[in-house]
């Protein structure tokens, strides 16, 4: 009689040091709820007339009280609460990792990705390198182990907002694995939060990569960048952070491919700022602009497509009202390729200039701007366009692929 095989227990969507994170979230939103209501309680308390601006200040007397109560009462348990789950939860878990637990955290750190950071939540995605979801190793000298068949030819992959490098792998195709596979390069695939700004993930990503370049196991003969979404703006943003620092791996850079980047922005991130300002105009709507607010840096960065510090800097982020960013051209020397999809069934439509992909319009992916300085002048031998297709279907299509498999093939 055979012995029966024990079930198979796929990974938990979340692991138990994931619940200090999640909970220290849940105060914080309590207090961000508490602020919206105490808010709208002064509005009406203070008789606002129906347009114009919101009183300014809190309530007073004994409803300042009860709300001052509430808050100090929430950051108290809140901290000791913080305090028992770092003790029970410290240790880092073992287990291994869930897709669904990744996207979670993804999404997660893509919509509020800035306040996880800099609260010095756990659920913050600290940047690294990874293949198959597992880290790599560049602190020692420990990277050969890691990768004992790599090549010279080295491909780095970059994720957008709210997505993970896991991701990359969508209906039994990647880029990465296909691109090994047919033209020889070793893929390795960026892991980052991608609500933090743009530049600031830029700034990282520049150092990682000059870690990177240093440590590989064998000389670096050609290093090419394919990036969805989002992240191709973050690595935009560090090659112009790399020049200026005058950092080697750029020597060893070739190639850029960007895949339904918003380089010049995506409109609906600019109709939630419009939304915002609408919502303003009533000081009793003017208090639920706070949980809009509240979306990350990475998204607010996606209204016109900020690259630098500068575009940000200094300002209100939800206060970008034009497109004022500081040019930003692309490196020197290196072939740059664009894909953008339609999910009409044809180009040079209205969809395509309003909708494109669903997210992304056809001009800003293909780097097309009113303004020659912010335009990116990339030839159209460069540029492919893919109809029926949305943004993430430039994941996984096969003529998408194909595309970037011969721009990236050996000249011989």
């Amino acid at each position: 009689m055979s012995t029966p095989e024990k079930p198979v227990v796929p990974p938990a969507p979340i692991r138990a040091s994931d619940l200090r994170g999640l909970t220290r979230l849940g105060f914080d939103a309590t207090l961000g709820i508490t602020g919206v209501v105490e808010a709208m309680h002064h509005t009406i308390a203070r008789r606002a007339g129906i347009v114009g601006k919101a009183p300014t200040g809190r309530t007073s007397g004994i409803t300042g009280v009860v709300y001052r109560t509430v808050r100090g009462t929430t950051r108290v348990l809140g901290g000791g609460v913080d305090a028992l789950l770092a003790a029970l939860t410290g240790r880092p878990d073992p287990a291994a990792a869930s897709p669904r637990r990744e996207a979670l955290l993804a999404a997660l750190n893509g919509v509020w990705g800035d306040h996880l950071a800099d609260s010095g939540n756990t659920l913050s995605i600290p940047m690294g390198f990874r293949i198959g979801g597992q880290p790599l190793d560049l602190s020692g000298d420990t990277l050969a182990q890691q990768l004992p068949a790599a090549g010279g030819r080295l491909l780095v992959l970059v994720h957008g907002l709210c997505m993970n490098d896991l991701q990359w792998a969508r209906n039994g195709h990647d880029h990465g694995a296909a691109l090994a596979r047919d033209l020889g390069y070793t893929p390795v695939y960026l892991h980052y939060n991608s609500g933090r700004h743009v530049s600031q993930n830029g700034r990282e990503f520049a150092g990682l990569l000059q870690a990177l370049t240093a440590k590989w196991p064998v000389p670096v003969q050609e290093l090419v960048i394919v990036a969805h979404s989002m992240g191709g703006l973050v690595a935009r943003s560090a090659c112009h952070i790399g020049e200026q620092a005058g950092d080697g791996w750029l020597e060893a850079l070739k190639q850029l491919v960007f895949l339904g980047t918003p380089h010049h922005g995506a409109p609906l991130e600019r109709g939630g700022h419009w939304l915002d300002v609408l919502m303003g105009v009533s000081p009793y709507v003017a208090p639920f602009t706070r949980l809009g607010k509240a979306r990350s840096a990475g998204i607010t960065d996606l209204r016109f497509g900020n690259l630098q510090d500068a575009d940000w800097h200094g300002r209100d982020r939800h206060h970008q009202r034009h497109d004022d960013r500081i040019p930003t051209p692309l490196p020197a020397g290196v072939d740059v390729y664009l894909v953008a999809a339609t999910s009409g069934d044809s180009e040079g439509s209205l969809r395509d200039r309003v909708v494109g992909d669903g997210l992304v319009p056809l001009r800003s992916a293909l780097g097309e701007h009113r303004d020659p300085a912010q335009s990116l002048g990339v030839a159209d031998a460069n540029r492919r366009v893919v109809t029926s297709a949305s943004h993430w279907d430039l994941l996984d299509r096969m003529d998408v692929y194909s595309a970037v498999r011969d721009w990236l093939a050996p000249r011989g």
